[in-house]
Order: C-alpha cells, then sequence, then structure tokens
C-alpha cells in the first residue's frame, strides 16, 4: 500500500500526535471477545451472544460489555467484579487466537511513524489486555504509550483519557476512533476526531459527529492532513 501526500502534506505529521482507538479501529477483536463473554454467560444460563451482535456492545469496557450481555436478555448483572475477572482471565489466556489488525493498519502506522507522528493508544480496554493484544499482534513498536482506564484519572469519553494518551509538546493532534466514546473524548479535548465506519458503533458511523468517516485506514493520513490544514 502506497501513500502519497504532497510535501506540505507529509511535513504536518512531524511532531504530531496521534492517538488511535484499539478494540474496532485498529484491530478486529469482536472473534475473541465474543468467545470470552459467551464463556461467562452461557453457564450461568444466559443465551450466547452471536458474533455479529458484539460488535454494538463493544467500546466501554469489559464490565459494560457484560452488562449489556445481561440487559439483553432482560436479567441483572450480579458479582460483576468476579464476572470481570473471570472474562479477563478467560480473554487474555488467548488474547490474539482469532483477532487480527484491520487491512491497512500496519502500513500506515509504519508510514506515519516514519514521518515523525507520534503515536499512541487509547482504549477503554484493561490496560493488561491492551498491552497483550498489541505485542501479540506485532504492533508495540508503533506506539509511544498504550493508556487504557486504570492509566488515566478518567476514561473516555472524558478529555483527560486523550490528553494523557497524546502527551505533552506536540505540534498538531487528532483521535482516530470509531464510537461515540472516541468522538466525545475528542470533542472534550477541542481536538479533531476520525471516525472509521467498519469499527463497533452502537450507532451509524456518520451520526456520531467525528470531522470525518473513513472506511479505509489507509485514507487516515490524507484526511489528516486535509482536517490540520483547514484548521491552520
Amino acid at each position: 500500500m502506497q501513500i502519497m501526500l504532497e510535501t506540505g502534506q507529509a511535513a504536518l505529521f512531524d511532531n504530531a500526535a496521534i492517538a488511535f482507538d484499539l478494540d474496532g479501529t485498529l484491530v478486529d477483536t469482536a472473534p475473541d471477545l465474543v468467545r470470552a463473554l459467551n464463556a461467562v454467560i452461557v453457564p450461568r444460563g444466559l443465551p450466547a451472544v452471536p458474533l455479529a451482535d458484539v460488535r454494538a456492545m463493544v467500546g466501554r469496557g469489559a464490565r459494560v460489555l457484560l452488562e449489556r450481555a445481561h440487559a439483553r436478555s432482560g436479567a441483572e448483572m450480579q458479582d460483576g467484579d468476579a464476572l470481570v475477572a473471570e472474562f479477563i482471565e478467560i480473554y487474555k489466556t488467548d488474547v490474539a487466537a482469532e483477532s487480527r489488525a484491520f487491512p491497512g493498519v500496519e502500513d500506515t502506522l509504519a508510514w506515519l511513524k516514519d514521518a515523525g507522528a507520534r503515536l499512541s493508544v487509547c482504549t477503554n480496554k484493561p490496560s493488561v489486555l491492551s498491552d497483550l493484544l498489541i505485542a501479540e499482534l506485532g504492533l508495540a513498536d508503533y506506539f509511544e504509550r498504550i493508556v487504557g482506564p486504570e492509566r488515566t484519572s478518567a476514561k473516555k469519553p472524558d478529555a483527560a483519557h486523550l490528553r494523557d494518551s497524546l502527551g505533552a509538546d506536540f505540534a498538531r493532534a487528532a483521535l482516530i476512533g470509531d464510537s461515540a466514546p472516541d468522538v466525545g473524548s475528542a470533542r472534550a479535548a477541542g481536538l479533531p476526531v476520525i471516525v472509521m465506519s467498519y469499527g463497533y458503533s452502537e450507532n451509524p458511523a456518520g451520526s456520531l459527529g467525528a470531522d470525518r468517516v473513513l472506511h479505509a485506514f489507509g485514507d487516515v493520513p490524507r484526511a489528516l492532513a486535509e482536517i490540520w490544514q483547514r484548521a491552520s
């Protein structure tokens, strides 16, 4: 995959800070998430969640995922801490069994880093799982930091999560995500946000209020350059 930008556009990425959501933006994690989710809820009498349904249930952390699995069956979740711990233990034992980076992700991350951008992950996924998944997929070297909810004072959609992910002393910044918490966090921080249409969102990508909706990850550099040029 080739990313072709004008010289002036490519220069915009030098010392730019770009944060990425993880599940549904960088990596298609739904197959492994639904495997772990069903391993927790089915033995407790709840029906299995289909893969197609779990994509709209992800994005606000493990506890919310479990709560939504209970709610869809009209059940009340009890012993939430124990269920979350069990889910995490099952999930992390084979965190990347079927999870894969979306098409164009690794080539685009490589281009952005080579262009001088500082890349990070801003995710509501537990940090221990995020670290493990990114390492398993061979993506860790692209990122300066991986900031899950335990590594910030308030998780997305709070602006603090995005600010902690981006770091300091950058020339310009943006968030690339797929759902309402991403757009909310960027708007709270006063920064542009791009949403990937293929991601895990409760609502249609076009309804979230992002600066741009993209269908292919390889289009991120050009879209960011255009957004930053308009803002200058």
